[in-house]
């Protein structure tokens, strides 16, 4: 059973509200939201027994952050936690499917993991993305996990070379620590796909470095979801605090 939480209230905005979801019928709106982008726009091959939703063993294990737009109260941007005593529950973390995380144990107990991240294609100028990092930084804050970890995807629709740019770009500036690497299952060939091109950071990618968030290691490949994955990783301690401030304030 899902472990409900109070909602997470944040300061007023002109069209956009954050909560965290307080029932099932809540967790369905943002698996819709889910199927829709991930399926439909993606082209995502999901194994889920609900039609027309994205549904994974996870689910009932996370916090499910939803963002709802006030007039129409439809949910128009979700990211789901794990949390590290759910992730002990269920077993693992979801990105261990796509990275051996080893070096990261000792974090396990203060360590919560973001994934599922998506946001409505009719919202996306960039406030949605503001009020789910804006819960996001309540939500660290009020339970006072101390990392938080997430894989970012990037699109394989030019067959891997952009995705490599953006590895590329962000090793430069904002890469983990040696010790703090994790090891892809199936590696993305980054050296064959590097065209030296330079490729536009997607905007959560953007949102995490400005946070202060590091990559930590080479991309994976996601199948399933024909993406990129990059496991990014943000100490709260590291977390920039003059830009969180502009969100959350």
């Amino acid at each position: 059973m899902l472990d409900v939480r109070s909602h997470v209230q944040l300061s007023p905005a002109s069209r956009y509200h954050a909560s965290l979801a307080v029932d099932d019928s809540e967790i369905r709106e943002a698996q819709r939201l889910r199927y829709r982008v991930f399926a439909g726009e993606m082209g995502a091959h999901l194994s889920s027994a609900l039609p027309g939703h994205d549904v994974d063993l996870y689910d009932p294990f996370c916090d499910h952050l939803l963002v709802r737009e006030l007039d129409s109260g439809e949910v128009v941007g979700t990211y789901r936690i794990l949390p590290p005593e759910a992730a002990r529950r269920v077993g693992s973390y979801y990105s261990e499917q796509e990275f051996d995380l080893t070096r990261l144990n000792f974090m396990r107990p203060r360590m919560a993991e973001l994934g599922r991240s998506c946001v409505h294609p009719a919202h996306r100028s960039g406030a949605v993305i503001a009020r789910l990092w804006m819960g996001l930084a309540d939500y660290m804050t009020r339970y006072g996990y101390e990392y938080m970890v997430g894989c970012a995807s990037i699109g394989m629709a030019d067959g891997g070379h952009a995705a490599v740019s953006v590895y590329r770009q962000l090793s430069e500036r904002h890469l983990a620590p040696i010790e703090w690497h994790v090891t892809p299952r199936t590696p993305l060939p980054v050296e064959s796909l590097d065209d030296g091109r330079t490729a536009v950071l997607p905007p959560l990618i953007r949102g995490y470095t400005r946070l202060g968030a590091m990559v930590c290691g080479e991309p994976a490949w996601d199948p399933d979801f024909n993406t990129a994955d990059l496991l990014m990783l943000l100490p709260m301690a590291q977390l920039n605090r003059s830009y969180a401030r502009r969100l959350i304030a």
